[in-house]
């Protein structure tokens, strides 16, 4: 590539550096000097000490002569982190290096605030991003520098004798060790065995989250079988539950590797933790199925530096797509999985297709009006928040905010009141027996979409069950009482307030007051089914048959995916290195 660096026809500098979760947003003030052209676009890269360019910026905005930009430093395009090194910011235009941008001296005092430590791992492990200036170079040139690093030693060093050596504890350290290897051994022993031995495809279905096979997963297999798929393709499954405190054994192991090695298609309906550690060959696809519809919380790389996120390599690097349920929502997917936005396609919620069949629905009110008849002739409530606490093991829902008496009386002729709690929070409701004839525990339903048919009103705080509800256009309320440290906790995508689907109340207080005046904010429900469907129908799990299975994609998302690819074979192109004549 072309250095004209040094004619100085044009210079750049950086105006501004901020923060919004893993996103980098930067301005860069261009000036165009006598020679220049302004008739071709400009490129921004970070370009590493040995010349070579790791990102392409993304410009999301110009206004006069100053260039906004983005970069997802865990993802800048090529489903990794940005790696670790000092990074300069080239400009380019036709091909030719142009500038090299600085750092505007207003700005100077700002950059230690800028720079970011990302922790992960138990906050035993760093991603840091750091700017600064130099005192030895011209001027004020833009440097940042990526570092991963762990916990070291601050403390002078022990002077006590070492622990006596342990044969049990060094074995079993050393079982440890190998333990994975071993696993990863066998999977490419599979694979090798039996890559080609079937004639058909083999699509494998799996969860490492639960013993049953559920939601978008079961829509999407069963869908299969009603296209006489099966015909065509082996389906094979594996449903093992990661979050319980039981020991997967060696026949679970060897049959999982078995399906994993020998399957074209995995499909996911979660993390995975096995793929954390076990990277597939590059010849399988495997597709995130992920249940939640976009709500609010962060998860993922969002909540990167929030206790616990992922490390900078998962499971979630090895998807080849994930779904969606429209284009509009497809970035909140991407930035938690880690992947590009043209991989996640909106071909909608897979469950969605029941949750719409007209039979289906109506089997179900009836089973639900027969089970539940005290909510025969009344309106109601269904009180369905998610859990606190960090993980299965701790989950729970402070009751003692939830005023039953009051609420009791609020209900009076008109209304009955369902809790579904989150399935993590083991402790039952607390209803008073003199209470029983408007309240009921319905913890132990299976399917929370179903007691949607009947619902009149839903009262949640930062679930994701508001994604199926919308779509019965019915009023929500979000009791969000402890929204600020929910937000520091966990994170959110977007802005609580203002993306919410319905009136937010932070006391009880307040949620009495909007049941008694009817006050939903109700024009919110349809904005969000708006931007967060592009299908309503019973279609879904046909278009992710179609689109992924049977590669038939359409154009506009083939388009997306070859831009990105093309993205990334530029910079492995790209040459950066200064001219012959101009080296030290």
């Amino acid at each position: 590539m072309e250095n004209l660096i040094d004619k100085r026809l044009i210079t750049a500098k950086v105006t501004k550096l901020a923060w919004e979760r893993i996103w980098l947003h930067m301005e860069v003030e261009v000036a165009f000097h006598e020679g220049a052209s302004r008739d071709s676009a400009l490129s921004f890269y970070l370009v590493n000490g040995l010349y070579e360019p790791k990102a392409k910026l993304k410009i999301t905005g110009v206004e006069g002569d100053t260039y906004k930009l983005k970069i997802n430093v865990t993802n800048p395009g090529t489903s990794l982190c940005l790696p670790q090194g000092t990074y300069s910011m080239v400009i380019c235009q036709n091909k030719c290096q142009m500038a090299k941008a600085e750092i505007a001296e207003s700005l100077v005092k700002d950059m230690s605030g800028a720079s970011r430590n990302f922790l992960y791992g138990g906050r035993a492990k760093v991603y840091s991003v750091t700017f600064y200036v130099t005192e030895s170079d011209e001027g004020l040139p833009f440097i940042m520098y990526v570092l991963a690093g762990g916990r070291t030693a601050i403390s002078a060093p022990s002077t006590h004798a070492k622990k006596k050596f342990n044969p049990k504890a060094q074995l079993k350290k050393k079982y440890s060790k190998y333990n994975k290897p071993l696993k990863v051994d066998l999977y490419w022993k599979y694979r090798k065995k039996y890559k080609h031995k079937s004639k058909k495809p083999v699509v494998m279905f799996m969860s490492e989250q639960s013993t049953s096979i559920s939601t978008n997963l079961k829509a999407v297999k069963d869908r299969m079988l009603a296209r006489g798929m099966d015909k065509d393709y082996i389906i094979v499954e594996s449903y093992r539950s990661s979050v319980t405190t039981a020991r997967m054994g060696l026949q679970s192991w060897m049959d999982t590797l078995k399906k994993m090695a020998m399957s074209d298609f995995i499909f996911l309906d979660d993390h995975a933790p096995v793929l954390d550690w076990l990277v597939l060959d590059k010849d399988t696809t495997i597709v995130q199925l992920w249940h939640a519809g976009a709500g609010f919380k962060a998860s993922g790389y969002s909540r990167w530096g929030h206790i616990g996120c992922p490390a900078p390599y998962s499971c979630h690097r090895q998807y080849k797509y994930g779904i969606s349920g429209s284009k509009n929502i497809a970035h909140f997917f991407s930035e938690v999985w880690g992947i590009n936005d043209s991989q996640v396609l909106p071909t909608g919620m897979p469950r969605i297709d029941e949750f719409l069949d007209e039979t289906y629905r109506s089997r179900k009110t009836k089973e639900l009006y027969e089970k539940y008849p005290m909510c025969k002739g009344k309106k109601v409530i269904l009180f369905a928040p998610t859990y606190r606490g960090k993980n299965k093991a701790s989950a729970y829902y402070p009751y003692e905010l939830v005023d039953f008496k009051r609420l009791y009386e609020l209900c009076g002729e008109e209304y009955v009141v369902l809790f579904k709690m989150h399935p993590w929070v083991a402790a039952e409701v607390p209803i008073d027996a003199a209470y029983r004839d408007k309240f009921l525990d319905v913890g132990t339903y299976p399917n929370i979409n179903d007691l949607f048919y009947i619902t009149e009103l839903l009262i949640t705080d930062y679930s994701s069950n508001i994604f199926e509800y919308s779509l019965m256009h019915r009023p929500m309320l979000f009791f969000a009482f402890d929204e600020i440290q929910y937000s520091f906790s966990r994170g959110f995508h977007r802005a609580y307030e203002e993306s919410a689907p319905g009136k937010v109340c932070r006391t009880f207080e307040e949620l009495l007051q909007a049941i008694a005046q009817k006050d939903f904010d109700y024009p919110k429900v349809e904005e969000y089914v708006e931007k967060h469907f592009d299908y309503v129908d019973s279609h879904a799990s046909d278009r992710v048959i179609d689109w992924i299975i049977l590669g038939q994609m359409p154009d506009d998302i083939k388009k997306r995916l070859a831009a990105d690819a093309a993205i990334n074979r530029e910079l492995e192109t790209l040459d950066f290195h200064p001219a012959p004549d101009a080296l030290p």
